[in-house]
């Protein structure tokens, strides 16, 4: 049994990890994405105009590209650091 137990802890850390970094990450760097876009807001006249992101959404932008740098880099920096193996 001790041996089914490990196999399931180890299991369910590889798709833990695998979760968040696999699609978590991409989805974070997509709300930068979507956090940075412009969006169409209309004026008292009716008019549609292009508004620029404030510096809320670019904070938000920004801290979602660190967040994401970070972990690439820290990444690499595993890599290298065990030999690449």
């Amino acid at each position: 049994m001790d041996l089914i137990g490990n196999t399931a802890n180890s299991l369910w850390q590889v798709i833990l990890v695998g979760l968040l970094l696999g699609a978590g990450l991409p989805t974070l760097f997509a709300l930068g994405l979507r956090a940075l876009g412009s969006r169409t807001v209309t004026d008292e006249s009716g008019a549609a105009h292009t508004a620029a992101p404030g510096p809320v959404r670019r904070a938000l932008a920004y801290g979602c590209f660190t967040i994401v740098g970070v972990v690439i880099v820290a990444g690499i920096v595993w890599i290298v650091v065990n030999g690449g193996h």
